[in-house]
């Protein structure tokens, strides 16, 4: 008797393991977690993707990321929003993504704040206005104030390159441009690396590029930093000024975090957000992301939804402002 007793106790607890959250069950007696990044393999915000993976599989079971780009990004953000709520599927927010792009694009197949719950941001990535080295020395460019009083007594003579209409560098540049009063003409290239080529090649003056994409041509004296966009100084790159130290209030960066479906059950975030905060706190991730030039911004999920609030109510008036549009 006391041996079949033993014999059913594992069955009885069947029913209670079925009623455990989804994610709870991941892992290798259940489905994976896949993290969608809507950008192509390679990039900064596809590693930072792979690299948490691998540091929360001990506490969150195996997690696949899958690539899904196109459309600016929307294409992998849309796949995140009509995915089941139930911890399975999560996804990557950026700054185009959930910022820029709702302004930007005549239709949008998602709402940036009502179809996803924010886990938690993941880095910052300063932009740094960047200016070509030889254009530099040429034109006595040293500073900030320097490249201002030279377009002020040079109207129109300054152009600048970005990764196209609507993209993070063309933003940057014409918020700058309001700013600090002067005017350059915009030159829209076909993504980040060709901008970047056209400014090292002297097609164009200067560019807002990432720093993880502009640190090696720094380094190297092919380009000249001016400021980052940053509120503050970088602490990756401490001894240049931030823009904001002349024009308070300029602050405009390359984030990226983490979002599930809406309506996805409070404790499954809660324990998502536990996962990847620890991921992002750990040493050896802050290590990783030094060497993209990325900060590590762990957050609660309620710090996460309103900072994303807030960058959506930003961009507006920016995108607006650039008049730039995708139909």
């Amino acid at each position: 008797m006391k041996r079949r007793n033993v014999l059913l106790s594992p069955l009885a607890a069947l029913p209670a393991l079925s009623n455990l959250p989804a994610l709870a069950q991941t892992g290798a007696a259940g489905r994976p977690i896949r993290i969608i990044v809507p950008y192509a393999p390679g990039g900064p915000i596809d590693v930072t993707a792979r690299v948490l993976a691998e540091r929360v599989k001990d506490s969150l079971g195996p997690v696949i990321i899958e690539n899904k780009p196109g459309a600016g990004g929307n294409i992998g953000a849309d796949q995140v929003a009509k995915a089941a709520p139930d911890g399975l599927t999560i996804g990557i927010a950026a700054t185009a993504t959930h910022a820029v792009n709702p302004w930007l694009y005549s239709r949008m197949p998602f709402d940036a704040l009502r179809d996803f719950s924010p886990i938690t941001q993941i880095v910052r990535v300063p932009n740094v206005l960047v200016i070509n080295a030889d254009t530099a020395r040429r034109l006595k460019i040293n500073t900030l104030a320097d490249m201002v009083a030279y377009a002020r007594a040079n109207p129109a003579k300054l152009n600048f390159g970005s990764g196209g209409s609507g993209s993070a560098g063309h933003l940057a540049g014409e918020m700058f441009k309001a700013q600090a009063g002067i005017y350059a003409l915009h030159i829209p290239y076909n993504g980040g690396n060709p901008a970047q080529l056209a400014l090292l090649a002297g097609e164009v003056d200067f560019n807002f590029d990432n720093l993880a994409t502009a640190a090696p041509n720094i380094r190297s004296g092919k380009l000249k930093a001016l400021a980052v966009t940053t509120a503050q100084r970088s602490p990756l790159l401490p001894e240049v000024p931030a823009v904001a130290e002349t024009y308070k209030g300029f602050s405009i960066d390359t984030w990226w975090g983490l979002v599930a479906p809406a309506h996805t059950p409070k404790d499954v975030i809660t324990r998502l957000n536990q996962a990847f905060v620890a991921a992002l706190n750990s040493p050896e991730t802050k290590t990783r992301f030094a060497g993209l030039m990325a900060e590590p911004v762990p957050t609660s999920p309620e710090q996460f939804g309103a900072f994303m609030k807030g960058e959506l109510a930003k961009y507006e008036k920016v995108v607006k402002a650039s008049g730039a549009k995708v139909d």
